[in-house]
């Protein structure tokens, strides 16, 4: 394989992988390589292996634009979605473009070269690459581990303690007692999956998480499939989706507490007469201040009326041999301890970037259009919507990307590189969402700015028109043309 390449792509998950065929389709004359650090494609998907695993959003939105999803089920198992994305990697060709093993280290831009240069780890040896156009894929998860809390006296439980990221294959819950920590996506997924075989399952939590049931068929899009086919059935689900979606983050903002009811009363329809709902299923925050988590057919619901899970809702005072002591006086016994405490983030999966021999320090650029960042030639980011799915704005990076790439084509430019010099802009947090792993970690990420084009929109309506649609020298774009040869008095002339 080529020490050189048109477009260097990292991460091979779901959005390395799209980004892939998009590049591929738009210029089958470029070069381009993906390189992922671990041993197999498929990124988050892969990595997960813990009980239920499954989607958070419909597979009408977190598939690909250009590769509908066929199968029934809208809310789907780990497993499916892995197959999805290797099929699409593999029917394109894309899979033979892939170095395992390769994780990037740092990434040196020279302008006089209009280069990047990347330092890539693969086994005991550095690998150095060279690139037109860096593509970082990496999403915001910190791969090596997740994140569990400080616990009072956990040294002492006797049994296995397990976060969910690094989930034994040979974990043995059969007629064990489990108690889940947490009360996000991989608690509410893994507490009905776990009652198949454990004794019981309780998911303690600290304070409560809004929960949705929806059901895990879209029967309007299997019909919709069959009367118009795969492709437009699709497409209009696709569009139908984001509109709910849309309608409901909308209305959670304006008028959080239509919501709150809602949600409340859809609760109580599913659970036992009686219960307890506002200590355990009443959050103290508003609805989407926080993702809202999503169970398919009401999986975590019915297991509770079966009697096979329990929620507890109070905090940890310590760790007993066979149990958790509660603040309350009360004692959870436990064989198994699950902690679903959360995710740990990390920028661009680690990789140092220099500019000209300048270090970049992340939280020192403002991130354009949420996909590039100033001071950064020829450099393009994806980071998914955290009120949507992950692969709508992944493909919309996609597809500008491919239009920057043409523009710059068209007019003979090397680089291109977004410049904050317009009037003061007011920084932001990146992405100003309530959830912990977001807090903990987005002093260490780009920021964003009071206005547009400095922020990260969370509208895929409004991206369509800005990223699909919208102008690409728009004056804060600044292009470079590299002049003819035989002018050597300097490299370049900026002309836009």
């Amino acid at each position: 394989m080529s020490d050189h390449v048109d477009v260097l792509i990292v991460g091979a998950g779901l959005s390395g992988i799209g980004a892939a065929h998009h590049i591929h389709a738009a210029f089958p004359w470029r070069t381009y390589a993906i390189l992922e650090a671990r041993e197999a494609s498929g990124g988050t998907w892969d990595l997960f292996r813990y009980p239920g695993v499954r989607s958070d959003s419909d597979m009408q939105t977190l598939g690909y634009r250009f590769r509908p999803w066929t199968q029934a089920k809208a809310i789907a198992d780990g497993p499916s979605i892995l197959d999805y994305i290797r099929d699409t990697a593999s029917s394109a060709g894309i899979d033979r473009h892939i170095r395992y093993g390769h994780r990037v280290i740092s990434a040196s831009w020279s302008t006089a070269d209009s280069l990047w240069t990347v330092e890539v780890s693969h086994g005991d040896e550095t690998v150095r690459m060279t690139a037109r156009f860096l593509y970082l894929c990496t999403g915001y998860y910190h791969y090596d581990g997740g994140y569990t809390p400080d616990f009072p006296e956990i040294e002492r439980f006797g049994g296995p303690v397990i976060h969910p990221q690094a989930w034994p294959e040979d974990l043995d819950y059969a007629d064990k007692k489990v108690v889940v920590i947490g009360s996000g996506a991989t608690a509410v997924t893994l507490v009905p999956a776990m009652t198949d075989k454990a004794s019981h399952v309780t998911m303690l939590q600290r304070s409560p998480t809004y929960i949705l049931a929806r059901p895990g068929e879209d029967k309007l899009a299997n019909r919709l499939r069959r009367l118009l086919g795969d492709s437009l059935g699709y497409k209009v689900t696709r569009w139908k989706n984001v509109a709910m979606s849309t309608l409901i983050y909308k209305l959670s903002r304006s008028r959080p507490g239509m919501i709150r009811s809602f949600i409340r009363d859809n609760t109580v329809k599913l659970l036992p007469a009686g219960y307890d709902v506002d200590t355990h299923f009443k959050p103290r925050y508003d609805p989407w201040d926080q993702r809202l988590c999503l169970v398919p057919d009401g999986d975590l619901f019915k297991a509770i009326r079966r009697g096979d899970a329990s929620v507890v809702t109070d905090e940890i005072a310590g760790f007993s041999a066979d149990g958790i002591r509660l603040k309350s006086g009360a004692e959870l016994p436990a064989d198994i301890v699950v902690t679903a405490t959360g995710l740990r983030l990390l920028a661009f999966g680690g990789i140092r970037l220099t500019v000209d021999g300048h270090e970049i320090k992340l939280p020192e650029t403002l991130a354009y259009k949420g996909m590039m960042l100033s001071g950064l030639p020829n450099f393009v980011f994806t980071i998914g919507y955290t009120n949507a799915s992950w692969t709508l704005k992944a493909d919309l990076v996609s597809e500008y990307t491919v239009r920057l790439l043409r523009h710059m084509d068209s007019h003979g430019f090397s680089q291109c590189m977004p410049v904050q010099d317009g009037p003061k802009v007011t920084e932001r947090p990146l992405m100003d969402f309530a959830a912990g792993y977001v807090q903990r970690s987005m002093h260490e990420f780009p920021r964003a700015g009071s206005r547009r084009p400095w922020q990260l929109g969370m509208s895929y309506a409004n991206d369509v028109v800005r990223l699909r649609h919208g102008r690409i020298d728009d004056g804060t774009l600044r292009f470079l043309a590299r002049k003819p040869a035989a002018d050597n008095r300097v490299d370049g002339v900026e002309v836009g």
